[in-house]
């Protein structure tokens, strides 16, 4: 016993001496310029009331000698929207902070806007003074003034009446927000609207939703991470969800980053000039409804870029429904761009029926999958459709669920030529086709007449180009 207490006592006798004689580290004031790992950090659109990501920018120490930065400040001090991490510690303003030779530290950056605040640039610099000279880092970012619709314990989240949303303010979406049974909702040109995680839009049972947007001016739905790398991953948000009768007219809009797009029971819609893409499961997902589309174009879904189960009637021309698989991560999902079949899995667990109609004029479906388009007609039902001048990435009957060759109901249309896209991925996402496309001119007239306009406004010849793009 008396031996282990002499070991103990000589092991922290030699750690205190070593402790003692250790070299004493000294910092010295800097004698050159400190270098960045960027002289500017942007800062993407940020809403009032809600941070930013954390942005990261370094501070390199070239010197053979360690020193104190005597000190580092925001520009604007306590005024200033942004706020600072330096080196592990929050603030506007730090002295003598230390740096090692031939070291970094790390100094992290985000916004927070005020209530209130207009959309506007926000700048702002973070000072580096130091007798080899003073330098500075740009922050940089876009205010957006924002409306708020939060669904809490003791709120619902409900729009009781008929309502017109404008481009004035974005809006943020926290939790489900409902548009109440037999109400309209109607949102206007440049109007942004931006779904936080686990979030999306319930249209009730009879109500109408009116997106009217325009070129240049079209109406957003999207999640709310505004880095522009979150506009090519999905399950950002849930969907926009429409009940029983319930109806959307749809011009000029933009949907895309979540889990289904838009989702209809028994619904009605019209869609025209609008782009949805980048979806988990369905861009459109249609049960037992009447669906028109023109100019539509959709990529990147995970399941079908347009779903069709029990039935209904489906009207798509001059669209382009590209299935490309452009997640990040890999997937073994089937990503075709049009799945169509008389049945539907009832949240009971039966199975329900119905008769099914559609008809693709002048329109696009190809991507990476064998077969672009999947029929499953089901025994005892209608499952009508007709293409017409139209192009088609097909493999065979057997897996495409209907033969190509001799069929009656596919009319003047093309097999696995490569419409020749400008680009098919979503990061630079632009379905027109090249000028060597095998599309051009194979439109049928009386069908592009019907739809005079392009996507772009350009005026359809009598020698109209497939797809939404002219």
């Amino acid at each position: 016993m008396k031996y282990k207490v002499i070991t103990a006592l000589c092991f922290w006798l030699a750690l205190f001496v070593i402790s003692c004689n250790r070299d004493e580290i000294t910092f010295e004031a800097p004698s050159q310029n400190f270098r960045f790992s960027t002289d500017t950090v942007f800062c993407d659109t940020v809403y009032n009331q809600a941070r930013s990501e954390t942005y990261a920018v370094k501070i390199y120490n070239k010197e053979d000698k360690d020193v104190k930065i005597p000190r580092i400040y925001l520009g604007s001090g306590a005024a200033s929207l942004y706020r600072i991490n330096v080196d592990g510690k929050s603030g506007i303003d730090f002295t003598n902070v230390p740096l090692r030779k031939k070291d970094s530290l790390y100094i992290f950056v985000e916004i927070a806007p005020i209530a209130n605040a207009p959309e506007a640039i926000a700048e702002d610099r973070i000072q580096i003074e130091s007798p080899a000279g003073n330098q500075h880092i740009t922050l940089f970012s876009v205010v957006q003034d924002a409306e708020y619709f939060i669904k809490t314990d003791t709120n619902p989240n409900i729009l009781n009446a008929n309502t017109t949303w404008t481009n004035n303010k974005a809006k943020i979406i926290f939790g489900n927000l409902t548009l109440a049974e037999g109400k309209t909702l109607t949102i206007e040109k440049g109007t942004k609207i931006y779904f936080h995680k686990n979030s999306g839009m319930t249209i009730g049972k009879n109500s109408i939703l009116n997106v009217n947007g325009d070129l240049g001016s079209e109406v957003i739905f999207r999640g709310d991470r505004s880095d522009t790398k979150y506009d090519t991953i999905p399950v950002n948000w849930n969907s926009i969800d429409f009940l029983d009768q319930a109806k959307l007219n749809m011009n000029y809009a933009k949907v895309f980053g979540g889990n289904s797009g838009l989702a209809f029971n028994n619904g009605t819609a019209t869609i025209k000039n609008s782009i949805i893409h980048t979806f988990l499961d369905f861009g459109i997902y249609a049960v037992n409804s009447k669906i028109d589309a023109q100019n539509l174009v959709m990529n990147n879904c995970g399941q079908a870029d347009f779903g069709i189960f029990k039935g209904g009637i489906y009207n798509l021309t001059h669209s382009t429904l590209a299935s490309y698989n452009n997640f990040e991560q890999s997937s073994s999902l089937p990503f075709l761009s049009i799945y169509a079949t008389n049945e539907y899995q009832n949240q009971a667990g039966g199975t329900e029926s119905g008769a099914l109609t559609l008809n693709i004029k002048n329109s696009i479906f190809y991507g990476n999958s064998d077969n672009s388009v999947v029929f499953k007609p089901t025994s005892r039902q209608t499952f009508s459709y007709n293409i017409l001048n139209s192009l088609l990435k097909y493999k065979d009957a057997t897996s495409a669920g209907f033969s190509f060759a001799g069929n009656s109901n596919i009319i003047n249309s093309l097999q696995n030529q490569n419409p020749k896209f400008e680009n098919y991925f979503t990061q630079k996402l632009n379905l027109r086709v090249k000028v060597d496309s095998p599309v051009r001119g194979k439109g049928n007239a009386t069908a592009a007449a019907s739809v005079p306009l392009d996507i772009q406004k350009i005026p359809r010849s009598s020698n109209a180009t497939l797809g939404a793009y002219q």
